[in-house]
């Protein structure tokens, strides 16, 4: 399925793997409205064949962040209604029905930066490169950044690329925590693939915990978070697909874990 902002399509025998592309790349991606509503809306309405999804960018960018041409101005209301906008649409990525592996390359910038924050996994090659330029540009991050970068690189990190525009290179930003892969140029997408494949194997129910259930446990107490995990270990292991890979373990059908 191909639209003039975001093209998607899905891979696999039964259509299990979605590949969503930003396609603007004559802007090197970078995101107006219609482009943020074009990834809610793709997110939203995957195929219920889809177990795991890639999201990447056409050309030689991944996302070069907020299109400032459509940089309007606006009263408080406006803007706080647009941002809001934003968390919904990118909201739809890191909670919606499927784990979401992001392929990145060149510019990974701005919103850009924020768009992968809200993906599970990110894959990077080493012409990625990151930034946070707004604070340079008497702006703000408004998709959702200031919560979902920190959780990857720290307050710190963070303040330090707004307060002086420093940039990371690939292998920096792998160090810092913002791509838990790095590979050669041009194998982001490929070594996306390779994960999103083993991804859609696992337990559909496995999956909605670690995307749904992981991440609101992290930001709970204690007490209350192993309560969470007692009732999310429940409900997955009583599903017949968790109680059948338990049976084909105890019985030597199952692959045991080995040091790659």
């Amino acid at each position: 399925m191909s639209h003039s902002l975001i093209q998607i399509e899905t891979q696999g025998e039964h259509g299990e793997i979605a590949v969503v592309r930003l396609h603007r790349p004559s802007k090197r991606n970078a995101l107006s409205d219609a482009l943020i509503l074009a990834v809610r809306n793709a997110f939203a309405g995957l195929p219920r064949t889809v177990r795991a999804a890639v999201l990447c960018g056409a050309g030689e960018h991944f996302c070069a962040g907020l299109d400032l041409s459509e940089l309007s101005e606006r009263d408080a209301g406006e803007g706080l209604h647009h941002s809001r906008m934003w968390h919904e649409a990118l909201n739809q990525v890191q909670y919606g029905p499927v784990p979401v592996v992001a392929a990145l390359h060149g510019a990974v910038v701005g919103g850009g930066l924020e768009l992968a924050s809200a993906c599970h996994i990110r894959v990077a090659d080493e012409t990625a490169f990151y930034a946070l330029p707004e604070g340079t540009r008497g702006i703000f991050v408004g998709g959702g950044g200031s919560v979902r970068i920190p959780r990857l690189i720290g307050v710190a990190r963070m303040t330090d690329m707004m307060l002086t525009g420093r940039v990371y290179d690939a292998s920096e930003g792998e160090r810092a925590g913002l791509a838990q892969y790095l590979v050669p140029a041009g194998g982001a997408l490929d070594k996306a693939l390779e994960l999103a494949r083993r991804i859609a194997t696992n337990a559909p129910l496995t999956n909605y915990a670690l995307m749904h259930a992981l991440p609101r446990i992290a930001e709970q107490s204690a007490d209350h978070g192993y309560l969470t995990e007692a009732m999310m270990a429940a409900i997955a292991q009583s599903a017949p697909d968790a109680k059948a890979r338990v049976r084909a373990f105890l019985e030597g059908r199952a692959a045991k874990v080995k040091k790659s």
